[in-house]
């Protein structure tokens, strides 16, 4: 499916995939026509995936704690399918150690992008313990390479300054999540406290310049704003 560039913008950390309506968790925003989310191949993203130890490596999951007593380990995947992260070859860790991950499933809870794996070599729990907190990387060239200009590396997006129309710094991109209503731009507020999310379109994000680390924004008023209470139920 063809994305509509003018409405859509595209984010990855793997295959480009279509990214694209405003809204999400709850959000209600309605500023441009939100269009359809395309198919996705693989992609995704979370933590705050830099663009890695090194301009030629992207981030692309990252350990979490032992599952069980034979080695098995939680992991959050980057990729926009998560089970698709372990079809990449081996990953990387920052000190250049290579992971070949196997038998991939979703872990209990529901998020998707968490899930269980096996790593080559590990067959305890303490070794599976070991791996906590340790990021997962690709080499770039691996990465499929954007055809459209608004198609972008979830990697390249995270940690990017977000400033609006007249100049002024808003805040840093700290992730880039998808809630099923389209990709949203999570941003810490450069005054500190809690982040908030920007719809990934053209009509909220109107310029992204990865050569600049910039990201020009026309945020709602209220973007940082705490969330309204949800007015108490009518009596039966």
């Amino acid at each position: 499916m063809k994305r509509e560039r003018s409405k859509s913008r595209s984010a990855s950390s793997l295959p480009l995939v279509g990214r694209g309506r405003g809204g999400g968790a709850g959000a209600t925003f309605d500023k441009g026509a939100p269009t359809p989310p395309p198919p996705t191949p693989p992609h995704k993203g979370e933590e705050s995936p830099v663009a890695a130890a090194g301009s030629d490596l992207v981030l692309v999951g990252e350990f979490g704690r032992a599952h069980g007593l034979k080695g098995e380990v939680r992991l959050k995947s980057h990729t926009g399918d998560p089970l698709a992260i372990a079809t990449y070859g081996p990953l990387l860790d920052a000190g250049g150690r290579s992971y070949i991950l196997k038998n991939p499933r979703q872990a209990p809870g529901g998020a998707p992008e968490m899930l269980v794996v096996r790593v080559e070599g590990v067959i305890s729990r303490d070794a599976a313990e070991a791996l906590n907190r340790i990021e997962l990387y690709l080499p770039r060239e691996k990465l499929p390479r954007a055809e459209d200009e608004d198609e972008f590396l979830l990697a390249d997006l995270i940690g990017l300054s977000v400033r609006d129309e007249a100049g002024a710094i808003i805040g840093t991109i700290v992730d880039v999540p998808n809630f099923g209503g389209g990709d949203l731009l999570e941003i810490a507020p450069a005054t500190g406290g809690a982040t908030a999310f920007l719809p990934f379109t053209k009509a909220f994000v109107p310029v992204v310049r990865l050569a600049e680390r910039l990201v020009v924004a026309a945020p709602p008023d209220d973007l940082f704003a705490p969330a309204r209470p949800e007015p108490d139920e009518a009596p039966a």
